[in-house]
């Protein structure tokens, strides 16, 4: 048995990215190979999972036996702890009770190195004051030369200087490497100055103040950690907006009707609906006068139902296309 993951490239066809191992004589397969796909938070990124019965060694699927797959959104299985559902042999016709499981984890090195550094008693380089001291810190290749990860600012007229602390990701710094050599000196090693003077030591010392890791968590951290994304919508109704009659309005109702800002909903929504658990949008409005007294009104439901003011999916643009569209 084999399993084909496919992810939609932002067009209506469907390109292949990657399959799994294969699983022989095998109901319940689990598998093992990692599927990587890169992921963007604010695109709708559409996948297709596709079980196949392989049978021969062909890379061509089209003479084995399709057992079945499911369309979903990268959203909906980043959200979902774990992501369940039943195998379809084409839209609304289930394959049998066969079920497909998809779980999902970030690969990345989330930590970060926080430094605080500072030197004391640097040579004096300039001819009329001080020194402008900066600091460099360069990381190892795998061909042995040196990469700069960072460069401090620069402190004017200072020869005991005291750099802001900062921060590089663990992976820029070192490549995630702890073993892997960071070129800094303690001792400012002037070559000339150790040659013409006997007795010569430095000219300054380096001094690391506090260095620490931490992780940094990312956005997938949270969302697969269970925090909720909840949409919402408010609607600027003043008179500001213009008159929706008019094609010189951005809220203009057109034939089609379709404006700016239903476009802008719907693309907002689009993203954010999978990653809400009811996928119910409160809907509100401001800046109108609301029947039945005809008063001007701060808050007020898209659907005057106050006690239940939710919208799901598109009904939510539908509802302002009605009102004339505001500012969202």
């Amino acid at each position: 048995m084999g399993f084909v993951f496919i992810i939609n490239s932002f067009t209506p066809v469907f390109v292949q990215l990657d399959r799994t191992e294969k699983i022989k004589n095998c109901q319940d397969p689990e598998f093992c190979k990692k599927l990587v796909v890169d992921y963007y938070f604010e695109k709708v990124q559409k996948l297709k999972f596709s079980v196949y019965d392989i049978d021969n060694k062909s890379f061509d699927l089209n003479d084995d036996d399709y057992l079945g797959g499911v369309e979903c959104t990268l959203g909906q299985v980043v959200s979902s702890s774990v992501f369940t559902r039943p195998l379809e042999l084409k839209q609304g016709k289930p394959a049998g009770k066969g079920t497909i499981t998809i779980s999902a984890e970030e690969i990345k090195d989330t930590r970060v190195v926080y430094l605080e550094i500072e030197a004391q008693n640097l040579d004096k380089k300039d001819f009329l004051g001080k020194s402008d001291p900066f600091l460099e810190f360069y990381k190892q290749s795998d061909a042995g030369t040196w990469q700069l990860v960072y460069r401090s600012e620069v402190i004017k007229n200072n020869l005991n200087p005291c750099w802001r602390k900062f921060s590089v990701p663990l992976q820029t710094f070192c490549g995630g490497d702890f073993n892997k050599p960071i070129k800094v000196e303690y001792e400012c090693i002037h070559p000339e100055k150790k040659q013409k003077k006997k007795h010569y030591k430095n000219s300054g010392i380096i001094r690391i103040k506090s260095c620490k890791i931490e992780t940094e968590y990312s956005f997938l951290d949270y969302v697969m950690g269970g925090c909720q994304i909840n949409f919402t919508v408010g609607v600027d109704f003043t008179a500001s907006n213009g008159d929706p009659k008019s094609p010189d309005s951005l809220h203009y109702i057109s034939p089609d009707g379709i404006n700016e800002y239903l476009s802008a909903i719907w693309s907002v929504g689009s993203v954010v609906q999978d990653y809400d658990t009811d996928k119910l949008f409160p809907a509100f409005g401001f800046g109108a006068q609301v029947p039945p007294s005809w008063q001007v009104s701060h808050e007020f439901a898209l659907n005057f139902n106050p006690s239940n003011p939710y919208c799901q999916g598109e009904d939510t643009s539908l509802l302002i296309m009605s009102l004339g569209g505001g500012d969202v």
